[in-house]
């Protein structure tokens, strides 16, 4: 299975957070295909500087962890750019994008992702 993260489940996993359940644990521990976006790593970012989230090095840790590298492209910018407005958060509007452009399945427990046509596991 290919498995997008989206930024919360990300956190709970690092932190080994009881929130996250183990069978999500497991998929992230042993899946090949685990990605994280660009975009999260923008918005962790982001939310360091308006401090609301710690370490400092999240980021860094975040992309130390070993998952698979997401970039941005154009495509996936259109893509986010073009669907419905059900969602406003412009980081999960953009996983949405790259889940649907990519063919993987967003892993999330956001009620407002489960709008879109997206293949989802919910966390």
């Amino acid at each position: 299975m290919r498995l997008l993260l989206d930024t919360h489940v990300i956190l709970w996993w690092l932190s080994d957070d009881e929130t996250l359940s183990g069978e999500i644990k497991d998929l992230i521990d042993t899946e090949s295909d685990v990605f994280v976006s660009a975009a999260t790593i923008w918005e962790v970012g982001i939310k360091q500087a308006l401090g609301k989230l710690a370490p400092a090095d999240l980021p860094e840790r975040i992309l130390g962890c070993e998952l698979r590298e997401l970039v941005i492209t154009p495509t996936h910018a259109l893509t986010a750019a073009r669907l419905p407005p059900l969602h406003r958060d412009p980081f999960d509007r953009m996983l949405i994008a790259q889940a649907r452009c990519e063919g993987l399945t967003l892993v999330t427990r956001d009620e407002e992702i489960q709008k879109y046509d997206v293949m989802l596991l919910r966390a």
